[in-house]
Protein backbone atom coordinates (compact mmCIF):
# COMPACT_ATOMS: atom_id res chain seq x y z
CA UNK A 1 0.00 0.00 0.00
CA UNK A 2 2.61 2.51 0.68
CA UNK A 3 4.81 2.00 -2.46
CA UNK A 4 1.62 2.51 -4.28
CA UNK A 5 1.03 6.01 -2.45
CA UNK A 6 4.66 7.09 -3.23
CA UNK A 7 4.37 7.88 -6.92
CA UNK A 8 1.11 9.72 -6.12
CA UNK A 9 2.41 11.73 -3.60
CA UNK A 10 5.65 12.21 -6.23
CA UNK A 11 2.74 12.92 -8.73
CA UNK A 12 1.51 15.78 -5.96
CA UNK A 13 4.69 17.43 -5.71
CA UNK A 14 5.70 18.05 -9.16
CA UNK A 15 2.46 19.40 -9.68
CA UNK A 16 2.53 21.92 -7.30
CA UNK A 17 6.21 22.93 -8.36
CA UNK A 18 4.86 23.19 -12.27
CA UNK A 19 2.01 25.31 -10.82
CA UNK A 20 4.64 27.65 -8.67
CA UNK A 21 6.85 28.17 -12.08
CA UNK A 22 3.38 29.11 -13.83
CA UNK A 23 2.66 31.67 -11.67
CA UNK A 24 2.96 34.93 -13.38
CA UNK A 25 5.59 37.44 -12.11
CA UNK A 26 4.57 40.06 -9.83
CA UNK A 27 4.16 43.41 -11.61
CA UNK A 28 6.00 46.26 -9.64
CA UNK A 29 5.67 50.23 -11.04
CA UNK A 30 9.09 52.31 -11.89
CA UNK A 31 8.88 55.70 -12.29
CA UNK A 32 10.91 56.91 -15.24
CA UNK A 33 11.60 60.04 -13.34
CA UNK A 34 13.44 58.21 -10.74
CA UNK A 35 17.74 58.70 -10.37
CA UNK A 36 20.09 56.53 -8.56
CA UNK A 37 20.80 55.37 -6.62
CA UNK A 38 17.05 54.81 -6.32
CA UNK A 39 16.83 53.46 -9.40
CA UNK A 40 19.07 52.87 -12.74
CA UNK A 41 16.73 52.75 -16.24
CA UNK A 42 19.05 51.79 -19.16
CA UNK A 43 16.98 51.51 -22.39
CA UNK A 44 13.81 51.88 -20.81
CA UNK A 45 14.73 48.79 -18.24
CA UNK A 46 15.06 49.01 -14.67
CA UNK A 47 18.73 47.60 -14.17
CA UNK A 48 19.90 48.17 -10.66
CA UNK A 49 19.70 50.68 -7.62
CA UNK A 50 17.84 50.46 -4.37
CA UNK A 51 14.72 49.71 -5.78
CA UNK A 52 15.57 47.53 -7.93
CA UNK A 53 17.16 45.38 -5.35
CA UNK A 54 14.22 45.99 -3.03
CA UNK A 55 11.71 44.82 -5.21
CA UNK A 56 13.02 41.82 -6.82
CA UNK A 57 14.26 40.40 -3.23
CA UNK A 58 10.87 41.37 -1.82
CA UNK A 59 9.17 38.89 -5.27
CA UNK A 60 11.96 36.55 -4.72
CA UNK A 61 10.85 36.16 -0.96
CA UNK A 62 7.30 35.36 -1.73
CA UNK A 63 8.26 32.60 -4.00
CA UNK A 64 7.35 35.35 -7.61
CA UNK A 65 9.53 36.88 -10.57
CA UNK A 66 9.53 40.55 -10.34
CA UNK A 67 8.55 42.74 -13.69
CA UNK A 68 9.77 45.75 -13.59
CA UNK A 69 7.43 48.13 -15.52
CA UNK A 70 9.06 51.59 -16.64
CA UNK A 71 6.49 54.55 -17.02
CA UNK A 72 5.83 58.31 -16.31
CA UNK A 73 4.12 58.74 -12.99
CA UNK A 74 0.76 60.01 -14.63
CA UNK A 75 0.23 56.53 -16.30
CA UNK A 76 1.41 54.34 -13.07
CA UNK A 77 -1.40 56.50 -11.81
CA UNK A 78 -4.05 55.28 -14.31
CA UNK A 79 -2.62 51.71 -14.14
CA UNK A 80 -3.20 51.90 -10.48
CA UNK A 81 -6.75 53.45 -10.95
CA UNK A 82 -7.29 50.12 -12.83
CA UNK A 83 -5.79 47.77 -10.48
CA UNK A 84 -3.10 46.65 -13.42
CA UNK A 85 0.06 47.43 -10.93
CA UNK A 86 0.32 44.36 -7.74
CA UNK A 87 3.11 46.71 -6.40
CA UNK A 88 4.02 49.91 -5.61
CA UNK A 89 6.92 50.90 -3.26
CA UNK A 90 8.34 54.30 -2.81
CA UNK A 91 5.29 56.25 -1.75
CA UNK A 92 3.47 58.37 0.33
CA UNK A 93 -0.03 58.57 0.79
CA UNK A 94 0.14 62.50 0.32
CA UNK A 95 1.87 62.00 -3.01
CA UNK A 96 -1.21 60.20 -4.39
CA UNK A 97 -4.07 62.34 -5.87
CA UNK A 98 -6.82 59.81 -5.12
CA UNK A 99 -7.56 56.71 -2.67
CA UNK A 100 -6.80 53.37 -4.33
CA UNK A 101 -8.97 51.10 -2.23
CA UNK A 102 -8.14 47.76 -4.05
CA UNK A 103 -4.66 48.28 -2.49
CA UNK A 104 -3.38 47.83 1.14
CA UNK A 105 -0.39 49.47 2.66
CA UNK A 106 2.58 48.51 3.92
CA UNK A 107 4.40 49.43 7.10
CA UNK A 108 7.21 52.53 6.06
CA UNK A 109 10.30 51.07 5.17
CA UNK A 110 12.35 54.39 4.98
CA UNK A 111 12.04 58.28 5.25
CA UNK A 112 12.57 60.30 1.97
CA UNK A 113 14.14 64.28 2.55
CA UNK A 114 13.03 66.36 0.02
CA UNK A 115 15.46 69.27 -0.01
CA UNK A 116 15.81 73.11 -1.24
CA UNK A 117 18.95 72.77 -4.08
CA UNK A 118 21.37 75.47 -4.76
CA UNK A 119 25.24 75.19 -6.14
CA UNK A 120 27.58 75.45 -3.90
CA UNK A 121 27.86 79.42 -2.90
CA UNK A 122 24.22 79.83 -2.58
CA UNK A 123 23.43 80.88 1.00
CA UNK A 124 20.47 79.01 2.99
CA UNK A 125 17.30 80.39 1.74
CA UNK A 126 13.34 79.35 3.96
CA UNK A 127 10.18 79.17 1.78
CA UNK A 128 9.53 82.75 1.98
CA UNK A 129 12.34 83.60 -0.12
CA UNK A 130 11.45 81.45 -3.13
CA UNK A 131 8.39 83.56 -4.70
CA UNK A 132 9.62 85.06 -7.96
CA UNK A 133 12.54 82.04 -8.64
CA UNK A 134 11.72 79.07 -10.92
CA UNK A 135 12.35 75.77 -9.42
CA UNK A 136 13.94 72.82 -10.83
CA UNK A 137 11.38 69.82 -10.50
CA UNK A 138 10.51 66.54 -12.70
CA UNK A 139 7.65 66.42 -14.78
CA UNK A 140 4.59 64.81 -13.08
CA UNK A 141 6.15 64.68 -9.18
CA UNK A 142 4.25 65.76 -6.61
CA UNK A 143 5.42 68.72 -4.32
CA UNK A 144 2.32 68.80 -1.34
CA UNK A 145 4.12 71.59 0.53
CA UNK A 146 5.28 73.97 -2.54
CA UNK A 147 1.04 73.32 -4.28
CA UNK A 148 0.59 76.51 -2.85
CA UNK A 149 3.53 78.66 -4.37
CA UNK A 150 2.71 76.45 -7.65
CA UNK A 151 -0.96 77.51 -8.04
CA UNK A 152 -0.62 81.36 -7.03
CA UNK A 153 2.26 81.49 -9.72
CA UNK A 154 4.08 83.20 -7.00
CA UNK A 155 6.89 80.02 -7.88
CA UNK A 156 7.42 78.59 -11.35
CA UNK A 157 8.20 74.98 -11.90
CA UNK A 158 10.98 74.50 -14.24
CA UNK A 159 9.93 70.98 -15.53
CA UNK A 160 12.64 67.71 -16.50
CA UNK A 161 12.27 64.06 -17.58
CA UNK A 162 14.14 63.34 -14.66
CA UNK A 163 15.64 63.56 -10.93
CA UNK A 164 18.96 63.54 -12.68
CA UNK A 165 18.18 66.24 -15.52
CA UNK A 166 16.42 68.17 -13.04
CA UNK A 167 20.69 68.30 -11.12
CA UNK A 168 22.64 69.05 -14.05
CA UNK A 169 20.02 71.87 -15.34
CA UNK A 170 20.82 73.01 -11.81
CA UNK A 171 24.82 72.33 -12.23
CA UNK A 172 24.57 74.18 -15.72
CA UNK A 173 23.13 77.30 -14.34
CA UNK A 174 19.80 76.97 -16.07
CA UNK A 175 17.76 77.80 -12.62
CA UNK A 176 19.53 79.04 -9.09
CA UNK A 177 16.78 76.46 -7.15
CA UNK A 178 15.97 72.83 -7.71
CA UNK A 179 13.95 70.34 -5.38
CA UNK A 180 16.00 66.93 -4.61
CA UNK A 181 15.89 64.18 -2.20
CA UNK A 182 18.71 64.02 -0.30
CA UNK A 183 20.00 60.41 -1.25
CA UNK A 184 19.92 61.60 -5.27
CA UNK A 185 21.48 64.80 -3.84
CA UNK A 186 24.85 62.38 -2.27
CA UNK A 187 24.90 60.18 -5.53
CA UNK A 188 25.29 63.43 -7.84
CA UNK A 189 28.02 64.92 -5.73
CA UNK A 190 29.91 61.86 -5.28
CA UNK A 191 32.52 62.39 -8.02
CA UNK A 192 32.18 66.34 -8.17
CA UNK A 193 35.26 68.28 -6.48
CA UNK A 194 34.20 70.19 -3.51
CA UNK A 195 34.18 73.45 -5.22
CA UNK A 196 31.51 72.10 -7.72
CA UNK A 197 28.87 70.00 -5.12
CA UNK A 198 25.37 70.74 -4.95
CA UNK A 199 24.15 71.94 -1.82
CA UNK A 200 21.13 71.46 0.13
CA UNK A 201 19.67 74.45 1.55
CA UNK A 202 16.31 73.97 3.27
CA UNK A 203 14.77 70.85 4.00
CA UNK A 204 11.36 70.59 2.20
CA UNK A 205 9.53 67.54 3.93
CA UNK A 206 10.81 64.15 5.54
CA UNK A 207 7.99 61.71 4.09
CA UNK A 208 7.76 57.75 5.49
CA UNK A 209 7.83 55.99 2.14
CA UNK A 210 5.69 52.54 1.90
CA UNK A 211 4.66 50.24 -0.47
CA UNK A 212 0.62 49.60 -1.93
CA UNK A 213 -0.14 45.82 -2.69
CA UNK A 214 -2.84 44.98 -4.18
CA UNK A 215 -5.56 43.24 -2.31
CA UNK A 216 -6.26 40.24 -4.92
CA UNK A 217 -6.83 36.33 -5.29
CA UNK A 218 -3.87 36.34 -7.84
CA UNK A 219 -1.01 38.48 -5.48
CA UNK A 220 0.30 36.89 -2.49
CA UNK A 221 -0.76 40.02 -0.81
CA UNK A 222 -0.39 39.18 3.45
CA UNK A 223 2.85 37.60 2.35
CA UNK A 224 4.35 40.59 0.35
CA UNK A 225 3.45 42.71 3.68
CA UNK A 226 5.45 40.53 6.10
CA UNK A 227 8.02 39.56 3.81
CA UNK A 228 8.80 43.78 3.77
CA UNK A 229 8.54 43.77 7.49
CA UNK A 230 10.79 40.89 8.09
CA UNK A 231 13.47 42.35 5.68
CA UNK A 232 13.50 45.73 7.42
CA UNK A 233 13.43 43.67 10.93
CA UNK A 234 16.24 41.64 9.62
CA UNK A 235 18.31 44.32 8.54
CA UNK A 236 18.51 43.73 4.51
CA UNK A 237 16.74 47.31 4.07
CA UNK A 238 19.49 48.72 5.97
CA UNK A 239 22.21 46.51 3.81
CA UNK A 240 20.30 47.76 0.42
CA UNK A 241 20.87 51.28 1.52
CA UNK A 242 24.72 51.13 2.70
CA UNK A 243 25.47 49.51 -0.53
CA UNK A 244 24.09 52.95 -2.73
CA UNK A 245 25.60 55.42 -0.14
Amino acid sequence: MRMRLLPFAVLCLLSLAATAQEQRPLRFSVTEGWAMPMIRIEDGRATSGILYDLQTRLAEKVGRRAELLVMPRLRVQRLLARGEIDVRCYVNPSWLSEPHHQYTWSQPFMVQRDLIVGRHDEADISLAQLPGERLGTVLGFSYPHLDALFASGQVQREDARTQELVLEKLEAGRYRYAVSNELTLAWFNRDLPEEKRLRALAELSADALSCLVRDAPDVPTQALLRALVQMKEDGELDAILSRYR
